[in-house]
């Protein structure tokens, strides 16, 4: 999990943050899921927040981690949001529809 640790995944009343690294392609893809997904089952997440402070790039491996989190947190209710989203990362969400499902807070 190349620039990501423990620490960028934690719970906060009940929701999920998830401190997302600078760059976001497949190769690191199926580590942020499979972290993210571990603490969807084994605690007690009614939303996910995804940080990306850091990011500085994301190709459509990230549109799907965003778009699996929203699938499996969106049958429970759940919602999805997004912190820290710069303009080039707010414009994927906006080409690839994402805005439609994920809530971008200002900071």
């Amino acid at each position: 999990m190349e620039g990501m640790s423990r620490e960028d995944f934690r719970v906060i009343d009940r929701c999920l943050m998830i401190r997302l690294p600078e760059e976001i392609d497949h190769h690191g893809a199926g580590m942020i899921c499979e972290n993210a997904d571990k603490f969807l089952v084994r605690e007690e997440v009614c939303n996910v927040v995804f940080d990306f402070e850091k990011t500085r790039f994301m190709d459509s491996s990230g549109i799907g981690i965003i778009m699996g989190r929203y699938r499996k947190i969106a049958c429970f209710g759940g919602r999805v949001y997004a912190i820290h989203v710069d303009r080039q990362i707010r414009r994927i969400f906006q080409l690839s529809g994402l805005n439609k499902i994920v809530e971008v807070l200002e900071s």
